[in-house]
């Protein structure tokens, strides 16, 4: 379904009429004096443009369609922010900016998902030694002793793991 989404997405896109640069030029100008009915015809202008430059972001750890969101949200905020000057070259700056961001942020989230989730598996490993060792179940704070965490570290990890299985396609409801 995702695709067939961005497939029609790419197809729209195509059937949009680019402009010259003298109409680009001649809409540019009557922006920057004040006449926003040329807005919309900018920005349908440039989306051909916006998928390329999302284009060469392919395959770096977000879905094609997240990147043209973000190239096409980079241009609104460029159009709005423009007063003259090149601006072909202050968007596709925009542009690069705005997905080089996207994919450091995805970066950074599928990062701290690897740590919570390790974390999670060394709790779970030594929470099933200690048990063996004490003939119990370990208690919050002894865990944390173990794991030189707070007992609230070790706490919100659990908390997440519990939610995780509340969530699980294969729970009960």
């Amino acid at each position: 379904m995702h695709d067939d989404i961005y497939q029609m997405y790419l197809e729209e896109v195509e059937k949009i009429e680019t402009f010259a640069p003298e109409e680009e030029r001649a809409l540019l100008e009557r922006f920057c004096s004040g006449d926003r009915s040329v807005h919309d015809r900018i920005l349908e202008g440039m989306l051909g443009e916006m998928v390329e430059l999302a284009g060469a972001y392919a395959g770096r750890g977000l879905p094609m369609g997240d990147l043209i969101q973000e190239a096409n949200m980079a241009l609104i905020l460029a159009l709005e922010d423009y007063r003259g000057g090149d601006f072909r070259a202050v968007v596709r700056e925009r542009v690069r900016a705005a997905l080089e961001e996207a994919l450091q942020e995805q970066s950074s989230a599928d990062q701290a998902g690897e740590e919570l989730l390790a974390r999670v598996n060394v709790l779970k490993d030594i929470s099933a030694q200690m048990a063996e060792e004490l003939g119990r179940e370990a208690s919050v704070e002894e865990l944390a002793e173990k794991m030189k965490m707070t007992p609230d570290e070790i706490k919100a990890i659990m908390k997440l793991t519990l939610d995780a299985m509340s969530v699980s396609p294969d729970a009960e409801v």
